[in-house]
């Protein structure tokens, strides 16, 4: 049995989807019991925890093989870092307490870094916090995901113009879930002896101009990508309603990307995936 996190959001699903598909027992973990009954009627077992709950996260991860966790985004928090690293303790302590064998952590490209890359610190953090926490743990270091411009697809479809703080011809490591899920999953199905670190990329790297050509080819209209200086971020995204936590965290992501510190380990050993661009922005548009 596979237990899965995050199955309300984008990789969790697809990979809940994908061992369901291959006929594996799978339990998908909950927040919310409303959120686990159509998994149910799909053959899913479903528990219910919290992520931060260790006491719910034992029970939940109890008696499974492998099980694909994640650290979600909490945009709220009036301290991000602070706040992922409670939830990190408690699946730390869950996992030494269900003697879970196998671990698949979404992790991040950078997160190889102890500063200087915003949000994806707390993901550096979990990577030391989770090595040797069982037999065999997995670190899937993902690229920027695709479907983040989804968030941006309405001022593209109205105004025609996609946002971006930096230089749109720059490219840069992108990629699709679909392709993420396929490496947990394969991940989950043969798992690592030890500690192993998979740095995940797309089909191929693409810039902000690659993106906005290919939405204007989905939406049937010019699409421009218009930058602004990386300087301008934190306030670009405070104006944009972000927390101002969560936008200096940002911010940084940003000066980091442009300075090329979120970058992978190791480029030599990417490993591609293979989800066309267009492909994955149909979805969005």
């Amino acid at each position: 049995m596979f237990a899965v996190a995050g199955v309300s959001g984008h990789t969790g699903k697809l990979v809940a989807e994908a061992l369901l598909a291959q006929k594996k027992t799978v339990r998908v973990i909950v927040r919310d019991a409303a959120k686990g009954e159509p998994w149910k009627k799909r053959g899913a077992e479903v528990a219910v925890a919290d992520l931060g709950d260790a006491a719910a996260l034992t029970k939940a991860l109890t008696g499974v093989t492998g099980a694909y966790l994640l650290s979600p985004p909490n945009f709220g928090a009036a301290d991000y870092l602070a706040d992922r690293a409670a939830l990190l303790k408690s699946m730390v302590d869950a996992i030494r307490a269900s003697k879970l064998p196998s671990v698949v952590f979404l992790s991040s490209i950078g997160a190889q870094h102890p500063a200087g890359t915003g949000p994806i610190v707390a993901l550096h953090r979990a990577e030391q916090a989770l090595r040797g926490v069982a037999p065999s743990v997995t670190f899937i270091r993902a690229s920027y995901f695709l479907e983040n411009w989804g968030g941006v697809v309405a001022v593209a479809k109205a105004q025609g113009v996609l946002p971006f703080f930096g230089d749109t011809a720059a490219k840069f490591h992108q990629q699709a879930t679909p392709d993420i899920a396929t490496a947990a999953v394969q991940a989950l199905l043969s798992p690592a002896d030890g500690t192993k670190v998979v740095e995940l990329a797309g089909k191929e790297d693409l810039s902000a101009d690659d993106v906005a050509q290919a939405l204007g080819t989905l939406l049937g209209k010019p699409v421009k990508a218009v930058g602004a200086p990386v300087s301008e971020a934190k306030a670009g995204l405070l104006a944009a309603g972000m927390p101002p936590v969560i936008a200096g965290l940002y911010a940084e992501m940003y000066d980091g990307m442009s300075k090329g510190l979120v970058a992978f380990e190791n480029e030599k050993a990417v490993v591609r995936g293979s989800t066309p661009l267009v492909d994955a922005l149909r979805p969005l548009v």
